[in-house]
């Protein structure tokens, strides 16, 4: 049935794109307002005792028509064979060869930092995102076929979240709209985690349902980039989760690296911590509560345990 799934998704991608993605703005993220709208509605109705029994009908049929629709579109994707599997060797990962990693991916941030562009502030700033789009898109046609035997489409729809000041106080950075195949990313972000974002929304939309797979994914798609800005903000996201991963055992050599950062890459850390202490909110921890969960709920292990991206890292470099 999961081969069943994957095939079918190969076959509905590409038509679905088509379908919303020539559309300017979210669609998906108005379908998601009209269905709050409704359930609001019917939610209310349920206090009228006329018309209780018919409120909860049509509640349930609604819930189950989009429950459905979301397996058919994307659940069951969950379901498929790990990538750690497909790598030649699975060790967990090791400290060593983290710190090793570091230090080189620090020096590849520092290069690439030199040919991006700045605002008056010294901090990184997009120039081109379509460009960044296209670039993603034809890095994903040349993806390992050990990895990936999945057909990458050359449509674009990708799009900012109609939801963007709510999100830069939940975490999200962005998401997939599996009932209308676009990905969506925070327009308010720093310039730091946007194409990196929507790399990995992007890897969502070619068929790795697996947020840790999708970031493997994203970061394949951006390393070898020659889009300076894709490339640039792929290896800082690297950068981030191996000093992520490598703090928790040798916090010290976690400061040292960041204490290496270049002139320009200091400045464009603390515009990230600027960014996240302005928006830190009870919604941040809200939503991260129930991503938790959701993440557990379909095949992954939470958000806790994000290291399955330094496993597939790890794994991919040997």
């Amino acid at each position: 049935m999961v081969s069943f799934f994957e095939v079918f998704f190969e076959l509905q991608k590409e038509p679905h794109q088509i379908l919303f993605g020539w559309i300017p703005f979210s669609t998906g993220d108005l379908i998601y307002i009209v269905l709050v709208i409704v359930l609001l509605y019917y939610l209310i109705a349920l206090f009228r005792k006329k018309s209780t029994n018919n409120s909860v009908i049509k509640i349930l049929i609604i819930a189950n028509v989009f429950y459905f629709s979301y397996q058919i579109f994307w659940g069951m994707l969950y379901f498929q064979t790990p990538i750690i599997q497909k790598l030649a060797s699975q060790k967990a990962p090791e400290l060593g060869k983290a710190k090793t990693l570091a230090v080189k991916y620090l020096e590849k941030c520092k290069q690439s930092r030199q040919f991006v562009h700045e605002n008056k502030n010294g901090v990184f700033i997009i120039s081109d995102l379509k460009s960044i789009q296209q670039e993603i898109l034809y890095q994903q046609t040349k993806l390992p076929q050990y990895i990936s035997g999945k057909r990458a489409s050359q449509i674009t729809s990708i799009k900012p979240s109609l939801f963007k000041n709510i999100m830069s106080f939940t975490g999200i950075l962005g998401y997939y709209n599996p009932f209308t195949a676009e990905a969506q990313y925070n327009s308010e972000l720093p310039s730091t985690f946007i194409p990196f974002t929507v790399a990995h929304e992007s890897s969502h939309q070619l068929g790795f349902a697996r947020e840790q797979e999708a970031n493997f994914v994203g970061y394949l798609t951006g390393i070898n980039s020659d889009n300076p800005e894709l490339r640039y903000s792929t290896e800082y996201f690297t950068l981030k989760s191996l000093l992520r991963f490598i703090a928790e055992q040798d916090p010290a050599f976690a400061k040292s690296i960041l204490s290496d950062y270049s002139p320009a890459m200091q400045r464009d850390r603390s515009y990230e911590k600027a960014f996240i202490i302005k928006h830190q909110s009870w919604l941040d921890e809200f939503f991260g509560f129930t991503n938790n969960l959701f993440l557990k709920s379909n095949q992954q292990e939470g958000s806790v345990t994000y290291s399955y991206f330094i496993d597939l890292l790890l794994n991919y470099e040997k």
